[in-house]
């Protein structure tokens, strides 16, 4: 009961300033995908912004595109503990995935960026990321006569700015889907869809280790920030949410990201430092890291060992398929 009014409550905030895409079809599991008013969904918009999000050009030394941090390959992510940008310069944070950004509100793991659009204009103006300015990037694919007719099939003229660019490129991100997966066939009543493990990890889940505290709901995540204590032992925490919002609550919190494809984005956690699905269940095992921020719920689970082994059979049971065959890069862009 609890669960399903978290849920509908979560459906009916996201409906509040958003539309349906009746032509968007979704996989089993997920709901149907809500687009901004001011940026409805069209396959043409979608068309172009996938471009846009594999092109490299958009970056100061054309190196780089939001593909090169939220790879298909790695499950949108890019498989590495923190990224690299332009000339070889490393983040200080992991690449989360794009997976089911549609159903998340705030993005980045401190919440900074209100939209997908919002959060898709960041990093090209990050001098460590993508190193360019807005200018810079409406300049560079204005340059490219072939964006204009694309442009103009997308929006309705052929004028390119960067608004209408970064609606492109979150249109695209809100078409990366994973559902479908062995837990929803479960769940609608194929039995055989997890083995016996996967059934006993799903009962540690939601039961004994309650993971879906802040793990629930269709995309596996309440889109709220804690403090686990990941990174509080380094010299210089990482200070998280507190950096947006000021709020000493908020220090050392991250975004609770979703546990679709789980499986498929390692390594783990915001700095990238837990390699293994195995180490982060022995993470929270242990109940976290103790610091002055530490969550309430964030306490020792006293798994055993087969425990943790069948709890990370489960979570492996959260990949989706069929998506990756539809988001791989462009093999030829506008010129």
């Amino acid at each position: 009961m609890r669960q399903n009014i978290r849920w509908a409550l979560a459906t009916v905030v996201l409906l509040t300033p958003l539309v349906f895409a009746q032509k968007l079809a979704v996989p089993l599991g997920l709901l149907p995908v809500q687009f901004p008013k001011d940026n409805p969904y069209s396959a043409d918009k979608v068309a172009l912004g996938k471009l846009l999000y594999f092109d490299t050009r958009l970056s100061a030394d054309n190196t780089v595109s939001c593909a090169t941090c939220h790879a298909p390959q790695f499950g949108f992510t890019d498989g590495k503990a923190v990224s690299d940008g332009i000339k070889g310069q490393r983040g200080g944070r992991s690449a989360p995935t794009v997976i089911n950004r549609a159903y998340s509100l705030n993005q980045f793991w401190d919440g900074r960026a209100k939209s997908l659009e919002e959060q898709a204009g960041g990093p090209m103006q990050n001098p460590i990321e993508m190193g360019n300015t807005h200018a810079g990037v409406v300049k560079a694919i204005q340059a490219i006569p072939g964006y204009a007719p694309l442009f103009a099939k997308a929006f309705g003229s052929p004028e390119i700015d960067i608004d209408r660019t970064t609606k492109a490129i979150a249109t695209y991100e809100r078409t990366v889907l994973s559902g479908n997966s062995a837990y929803d066939r479960y769940k609608v009543g194929n039995t055989a869809a997890l083995s016996a493990a996967q059934v006993r990890g799903m009962d540690i889940y939601f039961n004994k280790a309650k993971c879906d505290q802040c793990h629930e709901g269709i995309n596996f995540t309440l889109n709220s920030y804690h403090n686990l204590g990941v990174g509080i032992d380094k010299a210089t925490p990482d200070a998280g949410r507190y950096e947006v919002t000021k709020n000493d609550a908020d220090w050392g919190a991250f975004k609770t990201p979703t546990l679709r494809d789980i499986a498929r984005t390692a390594p783990y956690m915001h700095d990238g430092s837990l390699a293994t699905l195995e180490a982060v269940v022995d993470f929270y095992n242990k109940g976290g890291i103790k610091n002055k921020n530490l969550d309430e719920k964030m306490k020792p689970l006293n798994l055993s060992p087969s425990e943790q082994t069948d709890l990370v059979a489960f979570l492996k049971s959260l990949n989706g398929e069929g998506w990756m065959a539809q988001h791989q890069a462009p093999k030829q862009f506008p010129k």
